[in-house]
């Protein structure tokens, strides 16, 4: 049976792992076995706050549209619950985006709820 040395496949598996580990700080972009820890938990950290993300930024646009609804004397709850019942199908962040930037169109919409319910 043929001895099979390893040396290469460990090598450029450890040069990968440091590669990713450029930009921390000491022994951690330096070490292997350090690097290597501190890289799986930036993973970890990275592929939950991708999912924080989203949940982070549903509450800012529910927080902007309650905003603008308020102003137009309809509570965010009443405002959602007249368009659902008007059967527009329109997202939050979409709702929120013309809030901010196009109020008036925003209006038109509050006065679709309003009608509804």
């Amino acid at each position: 049976m043929v001895r099979i040395k390893r040396g290469v496949t460990s090598h450029r598996r450890h040069r990968k792992v440091l590669k990713r580990a450029e930009g921390f700080r000491g022994t951690r972009k330096r070490l292997f076995k350090r690097a290597n820890e501190a890289v799986m938990r930036a993973d970890a950290t990275a592929y939950r706050d991708r999912r924080a993300r989203k949940r982070q930024m549903r509450r800012l646009w529910i927080q902007r549209i309650n905003a603008a609804a308020r102003e137009h004397g309809l509570p965010y709850n009443q405002f959602i619950n007249g368009l659902n019942k008007s059967g527009v199908a329109i997202d939050r962040k979409i709702l929120a985006d013309l809030a901010v930037r196009d109020p008036d169109a925003f209006g038109e919409y509050v006065s679709v709820a309003k009608a509804a319910l």
